[in-house]
């Protein structure tokens, strides 16, 4: 299969590449675009305009014959309609925004880019992988906190929907200045994303509708907090209530190790007022698994399985992280845990949110225990956007129509919609500049992506923390920096191919844990990283 791509080169700082659905540039200039582009439609005018046509050829035949370019895309999922949506949005053409600049934001622009019904994809602020890849085109200088510039872009731009990735601005409220002025957002209020925004909340919520979770007290105090843990024993969970950049949370083998959390909490400060109350939770031991469903207020269907590795280093040891790598779909979930989780968890935290005069539209990512002794799933905590570095292996394993199924969701018309799914596996493997998930060097250069792209077929390379420097090389910037992700036909073949991409890079300042996977496949599969 051969897919043909258009490059426009119209100015010096100006590139669009379009795949006949829309277009995506590298260097944005506002003035330029106002005056010359008209989006959604296909009538513009530009100076200077040159036209080249690129054509890429399939390279994945055993993955559902998905066909893969040679460079920018490792591997375009077919374009499969979505079951259940009307002849009404399969009509709609959309001008998307996405909010944030992360991994988890490139791996959504690189869904949406492939979605039909996209006509063009922007992020704000995006990262310099995202611009370079062409899955979006990036707008760094909007103020996302601003919610009056958000509003002013997406009504310049035509925007049709908002797809709000970090939590941070849901929990500010940006999803509400938004749909106030009547632009779908998928993406839950800021009442609603207290899920997230507060543990004590999310707790509560569990309390009130019976949903399974551990046991736990919340404090403010101190003493109060260390004489609850010396009651309950060692060990045991101390976590922050509020949201501290995935750090928060401190599983303390001793009391004393426990007691040091709490002084460095609500003593001590260190999360400011997210730490101004902590939850002081029983410890679960079993496995742990990621759940994610897509709401919009009423309904809510699933997601594929993931899982990811939070500890920073092999056999899951040291600190934890925002996560440092995760497959799926995960064994661990199988079908009837699946519908369990649903049944028990979700639906019942849908259906009490949307009573607490609160409706949740969104994406609901469950953080779940897979209890050692029951078999039974409880819920850890809830996140209230896709999680990273998850994202980035279903969005590589979606086949459905993104921009269409999340809009649907705004609309709150999921019922009887079902999403399509690339077969295999996927993994993705994080690569951290040293000393993450504490200090860590900035603009140490990264070299080789390009090459690391083409090393397998269906790998691509999710940019977390990256910007170019004045020679035009890629450099560190952020404590995770990239998302290896590669499918397969089964999950070894999705790990050797994200392995071999991930060797093939050349980034003395970085490291990545060498056992993704490792409790879905035998260890002998490790022994060529040991």
């Amino acid at each position: 299969m051969a897919m043909a791509f258009a490059t426009f080169n119209l100015s010096p700082s100006l590139r669009f590449v379009s795949n006949n659905k829309g277009f995506f540039d590298s260097q944005l200039s506002n003035s330029f675009l106002s005056s010359h582009l008209f989006l959604g439609t296909s009538s513009f005018s530009v100076p200077t305009l040159s036209f080249s046509t690129i054509h890429q050829t399939s390279r994945c035949p055993h993955i559902n014959a998905s066909p893969c370019s040679s460079t920018s895309f490792r591997c375009f999922a077919q374009k499969s309609p979505v079951d259940g949506l009307g002849s009404n949005g399969a009509s709609e053409r959309l001008v998307v925004l996405v909010i944030g600049g992360g991994g988890r934001e490139h791996a959504l622009c690189y869904a949406l880019q492939r979605s039909p019904s996209c006509d063009a994809v922007f992020c704000a602020p995006g990262n310099a992988g995202i611009s370079s890849s062409g899955n979006a085109t990036c707008i760094p200088e909007l103020d996302i906190s601003d919610s009056s510039a958000v509003i002013s872009f997406c009504r310049k731009w035509g925007v049709g929907l908002v797809v709000v990735g970090p939590e941070a601005p849901l929990v500010s409220g940006l999803a509400n200045d938004l749909v106030k002025v009547g632009i779908p957002t998928f993406g839950p209020s800021a009442e609603a994303a207290a899920l997230e925004g507060s543990k004590n909340f999310m707790k509560s919520i569990c309390d009130k509708y019976g949903i399974p979770t551990a046991k736990y007290q919340t404090f403010s105090d101190a003493s109060a907090a260390k004489q609850y843990i010396k009651e309950q024993g060692a060990p045991i969970v101390i976590k922050a209530d509020g949201l501290a950049a995935g750090k928060g949370v401190i599983v303390a083998m001793a009391l004393e190790e426990a007691y040091e959390a709490v002084d460095s909490m609500l003593v001590e400060g260190i999360f400011g007022s997210a730490g101004c109350r902590v939850i002081v939770e029983e410890f679960l031991e079993g496995e742990e698994a990621s759940f994610f469903a897509l709401v919009d207020g009423e309904n809510a269907i699933p997601l594929e399985s993931a899982q990811d590795h939070k500890r920073v280093g092999d056999g899951d040891t040291g600190p934890n992280t925002g996560g440092m790598g995760a497959y799926s779909p995960a064994p661990v979930l199988t079908e009837e845990l699946q519908s369990l989780v649903m049944e028990s968890i979700i639906l019942p935290t849908v259906k009490g949110m949307s009573a607490e005069g609160c409706k949740f539209v969104g994406v609901l990512y469950a953080g779940l225990m897979i209890e050692k002794k029951s078999g039974l799933p409880k819920l850890i905590e809830y996140n209230v956007r896709f999680g990273d570095p998850e994202c980035q292996v279903l969005m590589i394993r979606l086949e459905s129509d993104l921009a269409k199924v999340l809009l649907a969701a705004c609309r709150g018309e999921l019922k009887g919609v079902s999403l399509n799914w690339s077969p295999g596996s996927a993994m993705v493997v994080v690569m951290a500049s040293q000393g993450y998930p504490g200090s860590y060097e900035k603009g140490t250069v990264i070299r080789s992506l390009e090459e690391a792209e083409n090393v397998a077929p269906c790998v691509k390379i999710f940019h977390a923390g990256t910007a170019l420097d004045l020679d035009g090389n890629f450099v560190a910037t952020g404590g995770r920096v990239l998302g290896v992700t590669a499918k397969g036909r089964d999950l070894k073949e999705a790990r050797d191919r994200a392995y071999d991409a991930v060797e093939e890079i050349k980034w003395p300042g970085g490291f990545y844990r060498r056992d993704i996977g490792w409790r879905a496949l035998p260890q002998s599969e490790f022994a060529r990283n040991a």
